[in-house]
């Protein structure tokens, strides 16, 4: 086991968006293929019931009406229910809005920050540099970031809190984890932000255990697991939207370590539907 502390794991989605496979997974089909919007409900012995990211909500197409945010909604077409809802799925779990006591955004972009404001009494956890990457941009440049500013709560800041701790490196049975920079999120050892920027600056996964798996949640690292089994990057238009093409491309051979070197690890991408279809919704604890 890589962390000390086991918690709950639920894995859901909110909503789907659609792109040409071959973007996504070099060789890939030229038909449009769903990308769910992928969020986890993570229930922690001490601190309960834990986000990590929202996937879409209505509010989506609120903040995508109009130029130009209304690019984002047409470059990528997102299906969205209200049932789909993180609310609607906690619910399932027997739980409010209002217990959710914090929401760890990976990052940034609109499909996974999108149902912030459901949550009034959250505190949100991020690293800095995800925030201050998108926060100051103009119109078109934060469209192009994937950032809808008008999806975070109006007092974000009030309850922002960024991640300010130093990272470590992370080593168990002798074998060092293969990504740089680890933060020990509620200093117990059982939530380990990983830094794996690239798709955006300042992105982050996590590294947890259930009392039966080890899981790493990857966020945008790659959007399949076929990517990191295979060894196949995406398409080099895919380069377009990243932050840094360089960085990501030195976090996918990470991944692919890491799957090599320790294979009983979950990896679990935001937006890989055979991951879902393992392991996540139905209520069923992880």
């Amino acid at each position: 086991m890589l962390t000390t502390t086991p918690v709950e794991l639920y894995l859901g989605a909110a909503g789907y968006c659609t792109h040409p496979e071959f973007l996504t997974l070099r060789g890939g089909r030229l038909s449009p293929v769903p990308f769910p919007a992928g969020f986890a409900c993570i229930i922690h012995p001490v601190h309960g019931p834990i986000l990590l990211d929202t996937g879409y909500s209505s509010r989506f197409f609120e903040e995508t009406a109009h130029l130009p945010n209304a690019l984002y909604r047409h470059i990528t077409p997102v299906v969205y229910r209200e049932e789909d809802s993180a609310v609607h799925f906690l619910a399932g779990l027997g739980l409010k809005a209002s217990d959710i006591r914090y929401i760890i955004l990976s990052h940034f972009h609109g499909d996974h920050i999108a149902g912030a404001r459901d949550f009034p009494e959250a505190q949100f956890i991020y690293l800095p540099r995800a925030y201050g990457a998108v926060r100051s941009l103009g119109p078109i440049k934060a469209v192009k970031a994937g950032f809808l500013a008008g999806l975070l709560p109006e007092d974000f800041m009030a309850r922002s809190l960024p991640f300010m701790c130093q990272p470590e490196r992370w080593t168990r049975a002798g074998k060092e984890f293969p990504f740089d920079e680890v933060y020990d999120i509620f200093g117990d050892g059982s939530l380990l932000g990983v830094d794996v920027s690239g798709h955006a600056e300042g992105m982050m996964g996590l590294l947890l255990r259930t009392e039966e798996h080890d899981y790493f949640l990857c966020a945008d690292a790659v959007w399949s697991s076929r990517a990191f089994r295979e060894q196949r990057r995406p398409n080099i238009l895919a380069g377009i939207i990243m932050s840094n093409r360089q960085e990501y491309n030195r976090n996918f051979d990470k991944l692919v370590q890491l799957h090599q070197q320790f294979p009983h690890i979950r990896i679990v991408p935001s937006h890989c539907r055979e991951v879902l279809d393992a392991w996540g919704t139905g209520g069923q604890k992880r």
